[in-house]
Parts: structure tokens; C-alpha cells; sequence
């Protein structure tokens, strides 16, 4: 998107093509190959992939995106995911694990409650819960268990905090980013019980 300095808002910007494949090619010759994440959600043409696959960046794949109505709902769910890849639980664009899970669909939620309903119940089927399990840890251990080269989880899902530890609320202006870690809700319990889950499925 192209937009002019003097523009308050992007309303007025334009699409224009960039340079593509030869940007990444001029970074690597001068600083060779880079620790790049691509970001492929939403709505990706062939051509982006293309190139994603070209310099082997790896993209994205969101396991709470992955049971209900989402278009790569498909490529969310752990047994199709390429080992070229960061798994996340949510991002800092989503609710937290335990909120999204518990969530009715009210507030700013694009989920109805039919949605919510198949949504719970295939994620039940598909993670093989039996209506005890912490949610949260459920999700972690799924990707740890993953064939994804890096499992990725915001600290609000490790702590198991619900929607009031939201970090952000996409097309919001206030009231975001203002969940902060405070000393001492980090305890040695939750390390030892990551530190079993890596070393369980080889991530140390």
C-alpha cells in the first residue's frame, strides 16, 4: 500500500507492486540468509507463496484458527502442517486460549453461537478431550507434539489467563496493549511442566 506522507489516514492509498523476489535477493547478498517469519494469514495470492517457498521463509499457522469457518482452517491443523513452519496457539491479534475457548461470542466476536457450538465440538474431537483439561495446555502440548521447527506461545496462554489479559483487539483504538507480566506469576511449575512437554517431543 502505498500512501502519501501528507495523508492522515490510508483511505487514499493505493496498491503498487514491489520488487518482489529481487528485495529478498539483494538482503541476502549483502547479509546472507536471515531468520525471517512470513506472515500468510488472511487473504495470500499464489504469487507471495511462490516467492515464501523460493527463499524458504517459513509462514505461519494458528491453532485457534484451525476449528471452525476460517478459509486455511485446513493448513491450521497439526497433522498438515510442513516442518517449514511457526505454530503458534494465538497471536497477539487474538483472544487468549482460555478466553477464546470460554468466549460466547459476544462483545466484538465475528463468531455466532452455531459457530462457537461446531467450533467446540470438532475442536474437542480433533484434540481428544474429556472435559478436564486445562484448555491451554491442551493447545501447547498439541504443538510442542507438532512437526512445526518452532512452537510459538504468548505468555498469557502459558499462565492460563482469560480475555482480561488480551493483548490486542484488531480494529480498536483504545484500551489495548496494556496487559504487563508482573514478577512472580511465572513460577517454577509452569518451566517444569514446559521443560517436560520440550523435552518430551524434542524441542530442547
Amino acid at each position: 500500500m502505498e500512501v502519501a506522507a501528507n495523508e492522515e489516514t490510508a483511505i487514499h492509498g493505493r496498491w503498487v507492486e514491489g520488487p518482489g523476489a529481487a528485495l529478498f535477493e539483494a538482503v541476502e547478498s549483502r547479509l546472507g540468509k536471515l531468520p525471517i517469519v512470513a506472515e500468510n494469514l488472511g487473504v495470500i495470492t499464489e504469487d507471495v507463496e511462490a516467492m515464501r517457498n523460493q527463499f524458504g521463509f517459513p509462514g505461519m499457522s494458528i491453532l485457534q484458527f484451525a476449528f471452525g469457518n476460517d478459509p486455511q482452517a485446513p493448513n491450521f491443523k497439526p497433522h498438515n502442517y510442513p516442518r517449514n513452519c511457526i505454530a503458534y496457539t494465538g497471536t497477539h491479534d487474538n483472544d487468549t486460549t482460555v478466553g477464546w475457548w470460554t468466549s460466547g461470542g459476544e462483545g466484538a466476536s465475528t463468531r455466532t453461537l452455531e459457530d462457537i457450538g461446531k467450533e467446540r465440538t470438532f475442536a474437542r474431537k480433533y484434540l481428544g478431550l474429556n472435559g478436564v483439561e486445562d484448555i491451554h495446555w491442551v493447545f501447547i502440548r498439541t504443538l510442542m507434539a507438532s512437526v512445526a521447527e518452532i512452537a510459538m506461545f504468548p505468555l498469557q496462554d502459558v499462565l492460563g489467563l482469560g480475555s482480561e489479559a488480551r493483548m490486542n483487539l484488531p480494529g480498536t483504538s483504545s484500551g489495548n496493549w496494556r496487559w504487563r507480566f508482573a514478577p512472580g506469576i511465572l513460577t517454577e511449575a509452569h518451566g517444569d511442566r514446559l521443560r517436560e512437554m520440550a523435552l518430551t517431543y524434542d524441542r530442547c
